[in-house]
C-alpha cells in the first residue's frame, strides 16, 4: 500500500501537507504511510481513496476477480 500512496498522491499534484491537512493527521503520518512505517486506520484509507479519487481496492492494491 505505501508505493500506491505515494504514487496516487503524486498524480493528484498533492503534498504530503496537504493530504495532511484534509484527513486531519499530522504530515509525519502521511510521510510513514508512504514509507511503510505505520499503516492507516480504516477511516483514513477510505478517506485516502476519496482525496485520491481511486477505490480502496486500488488504493490497498487488490485485484478484482472478475473473468
Amino acid at each position: 500500500m505505501k508505493n500506491r500512496i505515494r504514487e496516487f498522491r503524486e498524480r493528484r499534484d498533492l503534498s504530503t501537507d496537504e493530504v495532511a491537512k484534509v484527513l486531519g493527521v499530522d504530515r509525519t503520518a502521511v510521510v510513514k504511510w508512504e514509507t511503510g512505517a505505520s499503516k492507516p486506520r480504516i477511516e483514513k484509507i477510505v478517506g485516502l481513496a476519496k482525496l485520491l479519487r481511486c477505490s480502496v481496492d486500488d488504493l490497498l492494491g487488490l485485484k478484482s476477480n472478475k473473468s
